[in-house]
């Protein structure tokens, strides 16, 4: 195929749209949108079904990112306003929904861990970065970044058609990449 523009212009030209899609009164989390863009490329060649797998798999480890800081919210008023005694329960819940977490991805819906845990981070990173339309609220950041990172794949197929790539006919395309000069190579026996 042939890029007719520079994957790198047309990447560039969406990303920078990313500043309008968060830049709004929304506050949404921009960076978001990179970090599943990303985790799209990661899993191998562009496809709808590994779009649907990512789009699958972050949103249930922003809702695991959600329950944390929602059981320590809970909990945290009940223990010792001392630092180890805090960190201790945090500790204690990260363990048991983490561990959570892993066992869901047994299950066949959300068996990519590693979109789980982007999804996670995104959500840990939105809350308290601060973002969301409803700074603070635990909810508005959930819902905030899953949308967000909804985008990311929206973005890597459209980085991908703006380049405007067309087949190379096929004389075209052994000219571009002759077959290397040399002797043949030798099998083993």
């Amino acid at each position: 195929m042939r890029e007719r523009v520079p994957h790198e212009i047309a990447a560039s030209v969406l990303a920078a749209t990313t500043a309008f899609v968060g830049g709004t009164a929304l506050n949404l989390p921009p960076w978001a949108i990179f970090v599943s863009w990303a985790g799209l490329h990661l899993m191998g060649p562009l496809s709808l079904a590994n779009a649907a797998r990512l789009w699958a798999a972050m949103p249930v480890g922003s809702a695991f990112a959600l329950a944390i800081v929602l059981a320590d919210q809970h909990l945290g008023p009940h223990v010792s306003s001392g630092r180890w005694a805090q960190d201790a329960l945090l500790a204690a819940i990260i363990l048991v929904l983490n561990t959570a977490l892993m066992y869901a991805g047994r299950l066949r819906a959300t068996s990519l861990v590693p979109g789980m845990f982007l999804g996670f981070a995104s959500y840990f990173a939105t809350f308290f970065g601060g973002f969301g339309y409803h700074a603070g609220s635990v909810w508005a950041a959930w819902v905030s970044v899953v949308a967000m990172n909804a985008l990311g794949p929206v973005y890597a197929y459209l980085a991908g058609r703006l380049t405007f790539a067309r087949a190379e006919p096929a004389d075209t395309a052994t000219a571009a990449h002759p077959a290397p000069a040399g002797p043949a190579p030798v099998r083993a026996r």
